[in-house]
């Protein structure tokens, strides 16, 4: 990494979560930062997506967390402290939390969701956001925060308006959603239903009228004027989250939850990281290694594990998860590092794999923000 003065800007590619998070810590120390947008609104990719911000995998609260790193709860974020869980025979499981077991947010460029109000934030502290600005170059410091590059998983579904009461449900059938999970999230009279995938992409609108049928069925789904929707998501530990001189964060790195995809904690995480590199100087592999890695192998072997189970083994899961007083506490040691898990990871390493290959680079000082070497 290169030494640069204070008084260079710092170019930001991409305006989600992980970037934006960068930018706000950034313009906190004093920086000028420039992020570079390719839409012409934040979240784009989203447009009214419901989302959960998980609060399992510390025992802190997660918008404490986000206050602790210098980012405001200035977004909608509803406390889930229980739902519902289906298996695949319809049997109902109830979940129970003293403490949300997360926090349902708003994607995309509406008033109340988490892209606004990280845009928000960044423009109260000087951060100039380009939007239709796609950047092909970076000259001196960069990070990139430019999304995902190849669909280890999908969510496929639709978002819509509804009188249904607040509230989640999930069913763990590999008939709607292999390898992953179906999931109904309503809030404040609109919703999200999306089955959530890990393999047989190609028979997407047959998982999702599967998903549709057994929701109407088990509990009574109403949609007004339903919008379909879809997203993708990038789940991998690269050697190296550099592309030449420039960090990568979010999932433009691969930074996701591999088990179920709740990533937006290590996106925000890996933004201020990538940040704190720059402004102390500091090698932003040996922060990320030190301060992420560790939950993102345990999802690796969680998910390797997750796919050996079949929807018998899931109805064990729920069984057992769900009977527990605080479900929250269970998913809490779920995703923590072990021995056990420590010695599982070769094994998981050969059972999972990333669709996205990174291409060898042989730039000498590469400012290119194409390049995904590693």
């Amino acid at each position: 990494m290169k030494d640069n003065p204070n008084t260079d800007s710092v170019h930001i590619a991409g305006a989600g979560p992980a970037g934006l998070a960068a930018a706000i810590t950034l313009a906190h120390a004093g920086r000028q930062v420039v992020v570079h947008e390719m839409h012409s609104e934040v979240g784009h990719r989203f447009q009214k997506d419901f989302q959960g911000l998980e609060n399992w995998s510390t025992k802190g609260n997660a918008l404490s967390f986000l206050n602790d790193i210098g980012i405001d709860i200035n977004f909608t974020a509803k406390p889930c402290h229980t739902g519902t869980a289906y298996d695949a025979w319809d049997t109902q499981y109830d979940i129970k939390s003293d403490h949300p077991l997360f926090y349902l947010i708003e994607r995309g460029p509406g008033p109340n969701s988490l892209d606004t109000g990280l845009l928000k934030q960044a423009q109260a502290l000087g951060v100039e956001v380009r939007f239709k600005d796609k950047l092909t170059t970076i000259e001196g410091v960069g990070i990139l925060a430019a999304g995902p590059k190849a669909p280890d998983a999908i969510a496929v579904g639709y978002h819509f308006e509804t009188d249904m009461p607040d509230g989640y449900w999930v069913i763990c059938d590999e008939n709607l959603a292999p390898g992953g999970y179906a999931y109904l999230l309503i809030m404040d009279g609109h919703g999200t239903i999306k089955t959530c995938m890990f393999t047989g992409f190609k028979q997407e609108k047959t998982y999702v009228k599967r998903t549709v049928e057994a929701f109407e069925r088990l509990v009574g789904l109403e949609m007004k004027n339903p919008v379909s929707h879809g997203g993708a998501g990038n789940f991998r530990i690269p050697d190296s989250a550099y592309s030449g001189l420039n960090p990568l964060v979010g999932e433009q790195a691969g930074f996701q939850d591999t088990l179920w995809g709740f990533g937006i904690r290590l996106a925000i995480s890996s933004g201020v990281l990538a940040a704190q590199s720059l402004l102390n100087n500091e090698n932003y592999d040996d922060l990320w290694h030190q301060q992420l890695r560790p939950q993102m192998q345990t999802s690796v072997v969680n998910r390797a594990l997750y796919n050996l189970v079949g929807n018998h083994s899931y109805k064990w899961l729920l069984r057992r998860t769900t009977n527990k007083p605080d479900v929250r506490h269970a998913l809490f040691k779920l995703y923590r590092p072990s021995l056990i898990k420590r010695c599982l990871l070769p094994i998981a390493n050969l059972r999972y794999n990333s669709r996205r290959k990174d291409k060898a680079c042989n730039h000498v000082d590469c400012h290119c923000v194409w390049c995904r070497h590693g």
